[in-house]
């Protein structure tokens, strides 16, 4: 791993968390548009990044790579599952069940697809994207609990199969599995030549820069949300014991334990680097959200949010170093 290049990279995202901040408290960037920006990357941008991931030359062992990246995956969340029902039961409700969810759910889709991207290139967020299947499905199930009755299971299915990064993972495993006889498919409508097949050439290539290009600016956009929820919480309001415990719990010690358990089971070190930056992502931002939805403690949960993303700017580099 290129450790001046993975701070480089931290360093870029700080200084777009900042603009963001920096943007929304001058008034700039309002609150009604970041919901909007919002769906924009989750609903478009980052299916058009997850798509470009798959775009590689097919192997059988990719098939068993992704089995693997998969069951590490779901024993991460069976162990943050089982923290989440032991840790907080001392704590006042309202705390308890931010904590419980922020155990359970990472930014691992909204920040860590990106950044291991920008670590691992096409093929690490691919495998990221696979490993994120688990984490959705324990949101939307055990999650969404911590503030509410848990949803039937024909709901947990619903919501999980038909969210647009994980219908950009099939899209994109088509593309990888079938990707001969959709080149050949392909080479046979030009061969048709004249108008028709220089209106199709045009088509197809003006779609998939247009993929490459939505999925390029993720990143940025990512980042710069980021930063208009770091603005929210003053400098002075964020120091808090919970918070901090929570914050040490995703952002060294879970990763730590996939690291160890990685290494113990000789898993190959692509995934393993790939499997602990997924799970050192800070607290998920919709922690926010639905303690506000739910009548819990928003302000706590952002101070979660932010304490431990702006946190994750120093500990992913130093998890990198440690994977080196």
């Amino acid at each position: 791993m290129d450790v001046g290049g993975l701070w480089s990279l931290q360093c870029m995202m700080f200084l777009l968390m900042a603009a963001g901040a920096i943007l929304k408290k001058k008034g700039i960037l309002k609150e009604e548009g970041k919901a909007v920006l919002t769906d924009v990357v989750i609903y478009f941008l980052l299916p058009c990044n997850i798509i470009n991931s798959f775009r590689m030359e097919f192997e059988p062992g990719i098939l068993k790579k992704f089995a693997v990246i998969f069951i590490i995956a779901v024993l991460t969340q069976l162990v943050c599952y089982s923290l989440s029902k032991i840790l907080y039961n001392h704590k006042p409700a309202d705390v308890k069940r931010v904590m419980q969810y922020g155990t359970l759910v990472s930014n691992s889709g909204f920040l860590g697809l990106p950044l291991a991207e920008g670590i691992y290139g096409a093929e690490g967020m691919m495998y990221a994207a696979i490993f994120i299947i688990p984490m959705r499905v324990m949101m939307w199930s055990a999650g969404i609990a911590c503030f509410t009755e848990s949803p039937d299971m024909k709901t947990v299915i619903k919501k999980v199969a038909l969210h647009p990064c994980i219908v950009a993972v099939y899209i994109g495993l088509g593309i990888l599995l079938f990707q001969m006889p959709f080149n050949h498919l392909y080479q046979a409508l030009l061969s048709v030549g004249g108008p028709v097949g220089t209106v199709l050439d045009v088509i197809v290539t003006a779609f998939d820069k247009g993929i490459r290009s939505a999925g390029g600016s993720t990143t940025a956009l990512t980042m710069i949300l980021i930063g208009m929820m770091v603005a929210e919480v003053h400098p002075s309001h964020i120091l808090d014991k919970d918070v901090l415990f929570l914050t040490a719990l995703r952002l060294v010690l879970l990763p730590g334990a996939v690291l160890l358990g990685c290494r113990l089971a000789g898993i190959n070190s692509f995934l393993m680097g790939v499997a602990v930056l997924m799970t050192g992502m800070p607290v998920g931002s919709t922690s926010a959200i639905l303690a506000a939805k739910y009548g819990c403690d928003y302000t706590f949960a952002t101070k979660c949010v932010v304490v431990s993303t702006l946190l994750s700017v120093v500990s992913i580099p130093v998890w990198g170093m440690a994977l080196g």
